[in-house]
């Protein structure tokens, strides 16, 4: 219908106030049930589903009549039939007054607006001027008829409740003001929608819609919340009922997508054209979710259409019982309404038969029992959408009775004058309906919020279809919008479900499964933001959560495990005895001893042999007891490092090394003053004499002591957790405390080293008989060059070889000195022992040079 005819329309209820007398153009008529009463209930239903046009070749004026039947809402107009005579009986409610109804017929948008016209003014307005004949107009099922009605009675002031209109849209009190309903707005299915789908992970969805204004601000209300919730839509395709190109489209598109839910949203007379086209497709494997206007209609049901209906679900109006309804609809006769060609027509076609004589089918009697009959008005298994056009009957007449309510000369609800029932106005039942308050027989609570909006209850339904293309549809759950958040939408407990494409379980609908622990989740610009990416934690972070938007750094100490969804202390690591680097190392200790201690034997059976008494015994016993301790010092480098073993571990290894040069020191000299004394008229031998000889010893392992006391006292070694050298574990290890007390530690021994070395690189030439210098110097040349070679691999050797190496050093500068000074001695004394006498030690023997 154009929008020049809308204008008019309202411009039409301009004219009331100047008691003009008005006429509705065009064609009229559209009443099609009527029962006189005090006060009158309108309703708009489309009996007659299909409008066609005659043009007449433009020869003659055009006319439309309508074609086919829509006997669901047949059953609609007849349930405000059956309402409005139970509220007339009861004696409770509007006591005194009838309730009468007056209920239009019409098909396509432009004959439903007349007929609401006609229903508000009247056939013949010129007789009553453009005077109101309605209290309030039912209907209608469609959001966009609505959508146009409500424009057209809003300026009179007209209340409107709808018992199907579900679009979000019309909930706008500055468009709408006049409209109200008593089924849930599509805002609150789209919400159930959303949780349904967060319940069953179903985050890649697809829909299908048809293009009408429910469908259309359905799916769009519905795409922006989903964002919300993290939920995207594959695609969205439109359907139109004329183009038959959209469908194969669409079919193609739902065959080639990833998305396993498709979400079918729209009205009940598209999906039955769908569903045509579609079940001569082969489409399996998707679960189809349905909107309320279909998702209860048992008899789109076909065995052809299986594959697409097994297992659907969807939210539904919930189940209601009406008692009588049942019997009053199927005790029709057309004697009930003996004008209504309509009635005849529909007895004429349920049963076959003709009220006018006919040779191809056989009387109508008008007798005949509608139970033999199926169809959508017989269909008496769930009275769902009836359910709503009997509470929007009910609504009305509670608003007419509050409205009519006097005490002391005041309305008890508003507080203004009495009002009665010759003078009541749409404008006044319109307060009122804002104000309704009731429960129903069934148990149902009505009322309306500011919005003209009731409250949110749904049955959740799943069909369950049967080889033979029957369907069982079974109520597993519900959504109701006031209870608290976390309970509005439940599951039947113990209920089974059958689900859509042949699955088994609940099928998985997501662009990407969820990004695991040990992951971090990044959206992809060019892609919804279900298709995210999951990229690994980096190394020393972890994420804990399933689909973690960023990794966690790990605290310092702790280490994330190999799936990088957990911190683990870091493992520390020290020389231990229990590993084979520590064993080893430990074993060469033992050997050291053990070779010191062996030698110290054959020294002590033999002490008083040539060999022994000539190269200074009590020296030689003082340094093979300073080897000892040069071993034992290097285990208190194993194990794990604590206070009392980094103080003690330095300053040992410092203090015994340096007694042990201090004797190397000591019998170099000795061997140097012995041949000056072996000299004519020399006197040195009584200036370092066994006295000198100890205090040297002792004076030099003083100095060493001093220096570690200092140490100790200034900034002494400490136990440290090192994290730096590896990311993973922890080193734990005696830090110097102060680098320039190591150090001058570890210089102190080089110095005396380098003077043992230089005095016996001197004295390496004497006679043979008398002089080990030489075995000193080979012993003093591997010394330097082991702790030459320490000091560079100290520096660079990471985490706990720092001590292996500083152990090595020590072991090996310790076997050095034992072999070569002890080791040719020990072979003389056990296997030459005719070279230990002191014939031998005083002969002459050629001297040998390095």
């Amino acid at each position: 219908m154009g929008w020049v005819t809308l204008i008019l329309f309202v411009l039409l209820g301009q004219t009331e106030s100047e008691n003009q007398t008005c006429k509705v153009i065009g064609q009229t008529g559209f009443m099609e049930f009527s029962k006189d009463g005090d006060l009158t209930i309108g309703g708009v239903f489309s009996i007659t589903g299909t409008r066609k046009l005659e043009d007449n070749g433009y020869q003659a004026v055009p006319y439309s009549y309508c074609t086919k039947r829509n006997d669901r809402e047949l059953k609609f107009a007849r349930t405000v039939v059956f309402t409005v005579e139970e509220i007339n009986r009861n004696t409770e409610l509007l006591p005194g007054v009838t309730l009468g109804y007056e209920l239009y017929n019409g098909c396509g948008s432009e004959n439903l607006l007349r007929a609401a016209i006609e229903a508000v003014t009247g056939e013949e307005s010129k007789e009553q001027g453009c005077k109101n004949r309605i209290q309030a107009l039912l209907g209608h099922s469609s959001s966009g008829v609505s959508e146009y009605i409500n424009k057209i009675i809003g300026p009179f002031s007209i209340p409107q409740i709808s018992h199907l209109s579900t679009c979000a849209c019309l909930s706008d009190k500055k468009l709408y003001p006049t409209f109200f309903r008593t089924v849930p707005s599509d805002r609150f299915q789209i919400i159930a929608l959303l949780q349904l789908m967060k319940h069953f992970g179903w985050r890649w969805v697809g829909i299908v819609y048809s293009v009408s204004l429910y469908a259309t601000q359905a799916t769009a209300e519905f795409t922006k919340e989903a964002k919300k919730e993290g939920i995207c839509t594959e695609y969205r395709q439109s359907i139109s009922r004329s183009s038959i190109s959209t469908f194969e489209a669409t079919a193609e598109t739902i065959r080639n997508s990833s998305s396993k839910v498709v979400l079918l949203f729209m009205s009940l007379s598209y999906t039955k054209v769908f569903l045509t086209r579609m079940e001569k497709i082969n489409i399996t494997g998707k679960q189809w979710v349905g909107s309320e206007s279909w998702i209860t209609q048992a008899d789109l049901a076909s065995a052809s259409r299986k594959s697409i209906l097994q297992g659907a679900m969807g939210f539904a109006i919930p189940e209601a019982s009406i008692p009588g309804l049942a019997g009053f609809l199927l005790n029709l006769k057309p004697s009930d309404e003996p004008e209504s060609s309509l009635i005849r027509a529909f007895w004429e076609d349920a049963f076959h038969c003709s009220f006018s004589p006919s040779n191809t089918s056989t009387m109508c009697n008008g007798t005949e029992d509608l139970t033999t009959v199926s169809n959508d008005y017989t269909d008496m298994k769930e009275f769902r959408a009836v359910n709503n056009v009997y509470k929007a009957v009910y609504a009305v007449a509670h608003a007419l009775h509050t409205l009519l309510q006097c005490k002391s000369g005041s309305n008890p609800t508003t507080g203004k004058h009495c009002v009665s029932r010759t003078d009541v106005h749409p404008k006044q039942v319109l307060e009122h309906l804002r104000l309704v308050n009731f429960t129903t027989q069934d148990g149902d609570k009505v009322l309306f919020d500011e919005n003209g909006d009731t409250v949110a209850q749904y049955d959740l339904v799943n069909w369950q279809m049967s080889e033979d293309g029957s369907v069982n549809i079974v109520n597993i759950g519900c959504y109701d919008s006031s209870s608290p958040e976390r309970n509005k939408f439940k599951l039947n407990d113990n209920i089974k479900i059958i689900w859509g494409g042949n699955h088994s379980e609940i099928p998985r609908s997501v662009c990407r499964e969820p990004c695991p622990p040990g992951t971090r989740k990044a959206l992809n610009k060019r892609k919804p933001v279900c298709c995210f990416d999951c990229f690994e934690c980096p190394e020393g972070t972890i994420s804990n959560q399933t689909n973690s938007p960023d990794c966690l750094i790990c605290p310092p100490e702790f280490w994330p495990n190999k799936n990088k969804d957990q911190c683990l202390p870091k493992p520390t690591e020290y020389i231990s005895y229990k590993e084979i680097m520590g064993a080893l190392l430990t074993g060469f200790c033992c050997l050291g001893v053990f070779l010191s201690l062996l030698t110290s034997i054959i020294f002590l059976v033999h002490k008083e042999t040539p060999i022994v008494k000539a190269n200074n015994s009590e020296l030689s016993f003082l340094l093979l007891f300073s080897l000892k301790l040069c071993f034992l010092c290097s285990l208190t480098f194993i194990g794990r490092p604590s206070e009392w073993s980094c103080m003690l571990r330095h300053t040992a290894f410092g203090i015994t090394f340096v007694l042990c040069i201090s004797c190397v020191l000591g019998k170099t000299i000795v061997v140097l003053m012995a041949f000056r004394a072996t000299l004519p008229g020399s006197n040195v031998m009584k200036w370092f004499g066994p006295a000198q000889q100890r205090l040297s010893v002792l004076a030099f392992t003083l100095i060493q002591v001093l220096i570690c006391i200092l140490w100790l006292t200034i900034n002494p070694p400490f136990p440290n957790r090192n994290m730096k050298y590896y990311k993973e574990k922890i080193i734990l290890e005696c830090a110097l405390g102060s680098a320039i007390g190591f150090w001058a530690v570890l210089g102190y021994i080089g110095l005396l080293a380098l003077m043992c070395f230089m005095l016996a690189f001197l004295a390496r030439k004497l006679p043979d008989s008398f002089n080990e210098a030489k075995f000193i110097t080979f012993s003093m040349l591997i010394f330097c060059a082991v702790w030459i070679t320490f000091i560079p691999a100290y520096v660079s050797s990471p985490g706990k070889f720092t001590v292996a190496v500083e152990i090595f050093a020590i072991l090996a500068s310790s076997f050095g000195l034992l072999i070569c000074i002890f080791v040719p001695k020990c072979y003389i004394m056990i296997f030459k022992p005719e070279l230990n006498s002191k014939k031998h030690m005083m002969g002459k023997v050629p001297s040998r040079t390095l």
